[in-house]
């Protein structure tokens, strides 16, 4: 009897085993599609790659970065997050601007820049000192003030972006190259306004080939120059042809032996960047930056040219929030006014 109660026992034991699996198999089954889902949901989202832009926010100019930041977002869909570098003194101002206006939306990291690090390394011009504010030369400083990006654009203030930046950031830069620059030979459309207010465009007009130390760099004067407003940098081969350090020691030649110097075209914070990336840049897209709005009141481009324009840069003395200065309709249609009433606008009725 013993045996028989056990086979009996066994086969109720794989009864009740198969029912339920069978009632496992019918509860698990039907959301084995929601099952996927929840795996999907759990597992983290691919993150759209961050586009880092630079812009400084220089006191009496402020109202030239909040432009350049508005015309920048609301051109592109990408993930930008703007880094804003300011002086100690204008970032409260800066950054209460941006919380009270439509850009409160944007990602933003304030940067404050300390000038001590130019001490000792700019010779003192009293013919433009405007060139020898201390943000003008937060471009050589790049990799310090941004630690966490492998690419980088950093843009001038003076700057209206009518692209999507996404394509600018999408530049491509040549195996060895930290940055990529626009030649100021690029574009033919341009050529005519160079010629008809004076500008150079060669290394001729930034570098002082009476000196010694520039003859030896053996650089054509007649050599295209490039513009540093716009740079679009990769950041691991800055840090490691330590750029930084080679732009620090032109700036050093330049107060012992004055090498170039404001009364020259580009001023000081350009001529460092001609002589170290020379022959080691890539190209920018020449209509992702139309220079020379701001060189002269009365020089102006076609419409239709700058409405082909996908970055539009005021450079020269010309400012577009000043008077006089030409295209200013262009620059006002992203000007978003200051909430505190400190900047405003130079116009002929104002």
């Amino acid at each position: 009897i013993f045996p028989f109660v056990s086979v009996n026992q066994i086969l109720l034991l794989l009864l009740v085993l198969t029912v339920c699996a069978i009632l496992y198999n019918k509860v698990h089954q039907v959301p084995s599609a929601l099952k996927n889902e929840s795996v999907d949901l759990e597992s983290p989202e691919e993150m759209e790659e961050e586009i880092p832009v630079v812009i400084c926010a220089a006191a009496g100019r402020m109202g030239a970065a909040i432009a350049a930041i508005s015309s920048i977002y609301s051109n592109t869909e990408a993930n930008v997050l703007f880094y804003i570098v300011g002086l100690k003194s204008t970032i409260p101002h800066f950054r209460k601007w941006i919380e009270n206006s439509k850009l409160k939306e944007i990602k933003f990291k304030v940067v404050e820049f300390n000038p001590m690090v130019l001490k000792g390394k700019i010779r003192q011009d009293a013919s433009r000192p405007e060139l020898l504010q201390p943000l003008n030369f937060v471009r050589f400083y790049l990799p310090l003030l941004i630690q966490k990006h492998e690419k980088v654009i950093y843009l001038d203030d003076d700057i209206i972006v009518q692209g999507d930046i996404q394509e600018l950031y999408d530049t491509k830069l040549a195996p060895g190259h930290a940055a990529a620059f626009s030649d100021d030979c690029d574009l033919p459309s341009t050529h005519e306004m160079v010629r008809s207010v004076g500008m150079q465009n060669t290394y001729m007009g930034f570098l002082d080939y009476r000196k010694q130390a520039i003859r030896d760099l053996g650089i054509s004067p007649s050599t295209c120059s490039f513009n540093p407003g716009v740079i679009v940098a990769n950041m691991t081969e800055w840090k490691h042809q330590r750029i930084t350090k080679q732009l620090e020691k032109w700036m050093q030649r330049n107060v012992e032996e004055n090498l170039y110097s404001s009364t020259l075209g580009g001023g000081v914070a350009t001529s460092p960047m001609l002589i170290v990336f020379h022959g080691k840049y890539s190209t920018i897209n020449p209509m992702w930056h139309i220079r020379h709005l701001g060189w002269s009141p009365d020089t102006r481009y076609s419409e239709h040219f700058l409405q082909e324009a996908k970055l539009l840069h005021w450079n020269g003395r010309y400012k577009p929030w000043d008077y006089p200065s030409v295209h200013t309709d262009l620059w006002e249609n992203w000007f978003i006014p200051d909430p505190s009433g400190k900047f405003k606008l130079t116009r002929p009725d104002s």
